[in-house]
């Protein structure tokens, strides 16, 4: 790995530019085969989720559809401090979504006009849980206990079997700590298919949640654009974190929180902004050393060939650069770190001060790790209860509240030229004489 600090004031507006510009996704092809098998999923239901599953992922699934009683049957198959583990992280992501609830309205706009805001729960949602080498069964909570608290009666999850076409136990725990009420062996393209347009074993979902490769992506981006389709939570794309520090910072903290983003894919962004040249040149130096003993090394060193140790003025202009770079993680471990995060713009989660690696936001602290990717963060947020839920509205005015705003409304009307709008208050008007 060739890693060298880049001098930001050295670089042009354009070199500037390109330095901050993600890695550009050419689905063209990607898109076709994401096509076909949306198709062959919706007009062959289980059947073709079935072949899908043993010519893509080469198993079958046994079985295709877990509910209750399984999952909660697999808790006695989880190590006792792995199930501890999900248990005391559930307990937080609980906590914390649990009081950000949308909470209901009701307010008198003016004398006899009452308004109110309520929300209702999606029904059925659909969680993908991405597979590979590791179940990921902290996306399994951050995605099934929003879920639940928003009120979801039917979840129905998705993830990857494994060789032997089974689901890992560890899965199917997570999913009893958040009110699933089934889980599928599927993954891919062709899950967020079932999910979308619906099978005989597995329920047409009004919505679905939770990150993937860039077959899911596709496919959660080409059904959300079918009126017959399904909602999506939030665009995406590779997972990235830009770190700020300054001289006071461990530069082997530094690096691991870099390592660690790297360890998710080759396509992984990583970001390393410093107003000390001697902190981003003993950052790259612990990264090189600390990357030779990883389990995913060949991983790592992918995205790393694409990291950038860019060292700015002062840390003013590295909030700057992160503004307009708009990070899915934001790391701040510098002395002021709580004032540059308050001033922090465009970022999907953001980790304060040298004791906070993004690690704890990932699993336990109680945050959501679905996040905004590739840049998604100046227009989206992270993943909350809301997103689960329908926000509605009502009104009712009595007589006195329709004299009070009526003529309003009919000033409105008649300069957009809505004639009947006008008169569907001056009928009532007149009627009240």
């Amino acid at each position: 790995m060739n890693l060298q600090p880049i001098a930001w004031k050295s670089l042009d507006a354009g070199a500037r530019s390109a330095a901050l510009q993600r890695p550009a996704q050419d689905n063209t092809s990607l898109r076709q085969s994401v096509a076909d098998i949306l198709a062959r999923v919706r007009g062959g239901g289980d059947a073709a989720v079935l072949a899908l599953t043993q010519d893509l992922d080469g198993c079958k699934p046994e079985p295709l559809i877990q509910g209750p009683a399984e999952l909660e049957a697999a808790r006695a198959r989880c190590a006792p401090d792995l199930l501890a583990a999900m248990e005391a992280a559930a307990a937080n992501i609980r906590k914390l979504h649990d009081a950000d609830v949308p909470r209901a309205l009701r307010l008198e706009t003016t004398p006899g006009v009452r308004c109110e805001v309520r929300h209702q729960a999606i029904e059925p949602v659909g969680l993908y849980v991405p597979g590979g080498s590791a179940p990921l069964v902290s996306t399994a909570l951050m995605l099934g206990i929003p879920a639940q608290l928003a009120g979801c009666q039917e979840i129905i999850l998705c993830t990857p079997p494994g060789r032997d076409g089974t689901i890992a136990a560890e899965i199917l725990a997570a999913a009893s700590l958040c009110g699933v009420t089934r889980v599928c062996a599927v993954g891919g393209a062709q899950a967020v298919a079932a999910m979308a347009f619906g099978t005989e074993s597995i329920p047409r979902c009004a919505k679905i949640f939770g990150p993937g490769n860039a077959w899911v992506t596709e496919a959660k981006q080409q059904v959300s654009l079918d009126p017959n389709g399904a909602a999506i939570d939030l665009p995406a794309g590779p997972s990235e974190v830009l770190v700020i520090a300054d001289d006071s910072a461990n530069p082997d903290s530094l690096a691991w929180d870099l390592l660690s983003q790297a360890e998710h894919g080759p396509d992984s962004q990583v970001i390393l902004l410093s107003d000390s040249e001697a902190v981003a040149q003993a950052t790259i130096e612990a990264v090189q050393r600390l990357t030779s003993d990883l389990p995913r090394k060949s991983i790592v060193e992918v995205a790393l060939s694409a990291a950038r140790f860019v060292v700015a003025d002062n840390l003013d202009e590295a909030l700057q650069i992160s503004n307009a770079y708009a990070p899915e993680h934001l790391i701040i471990n510098t002395r002021n770190a709580r004032e540059l995060a308050d001033q922090a713009r465009n970022a999907g989660s953001i980790f304060i001060g040298a004791w906070t690696p993004e690690s704890l936001g990932d699993y336990c602290s109680g945050t959501n790790h679905v996040l905004p990717t590739y840049g998604w963060a100046r227009s989206h947020g992270a993943l909350s209860v809301a997103d689960f839920m329908r926000r509605y509205t009502l009104q009712e005015a009595s007589l006195a509240g329709l004299q009070a705003i009526g003529p309003t409304a009919e000033t409105l009307a008649l300069f957009e030229g809505l004639d009947a709008h006008r008169m569907a208050v001056r009928q009532r008007l007149d009627e009240a004489r």
